[in-house]
């Protein structure tokens, strides 16, 4: 059995991670056992953006860095609360990462909700609205509520992120 965050378990149960884009995925918080699996599937980045101390028994960001690192893979802590998740200095640093780090990235908080509710909103500029939201629903959540706001989200994100030079700039996975 394990220890709160993670130690050594004989029985310890698979990352459960979903891909939104063949260089993003989701998953739930994560142990720290965890980083090995992640590291064997591919993934070259983390984002945590689970805030520490949200809940009791979640791994600490400092240990979750660390086990990352040891497992060669890019770390980034970006805590986001849930009142936070559609404010657009929070959406914009998320674009940015996602645009920085090396991919395929996996993006993780306490169910995987803010990070999908952060995905599609970056997401919607590429991909169009109705898309971004099936990804979502078919990942398990629904974001239909925030149909316009994505919207609104995907043309002001794509002026935010537009080259100064009047030249078209898409948004990509750190491709």
């Amino acid at each position: 059995m394990s220890g709160p965050f993670g130690g050594a378990a004989s029985e310890h149960k698979m990352v459960d991670i979903t891909h939104l884009e063949p260089d993003i995925a989701i998953a739930p918080r994560l142990l720290e056992a965890d980083f090995a699996e992640i590291a064997a599937r591919g993934f070259r980045s983390v984002v945590n953006i689970l805030p520490d101390g949200e809940t009791p028994d979640q791994l600490p960001n400092a240990r979750a860095e660390a086990a990352a690192r040891r497992h060669g893979l890019a770390f980034h802590y970006q805590p986001v609360m849930m009142l936070d998740v559609t404010e657009d200095d929070v959406v914009e640093a998320f674009a940015r990462l996602m645009d920085e780090m090396p991919a395929p990235i996996l993006v993780y908080c306490k169910s995987g909700g803010r990070s999908t509710t952060l995905w599609a909103q970056v997401a919607a500029s590429r991909l169009g609205v109705d898309q971004a939201l099936a990804v979502a629903r078919s990942a398990g959540f629904d974001l239909e509520v925030l149909r316009d706001s994505l919207a609104e989200r995907g043309e002001w994100l794509a002026a935010a992120t537009a080259p100064t030079d009047g030249s078209s700039l898409p948004i990509t996975n750190g491709q």
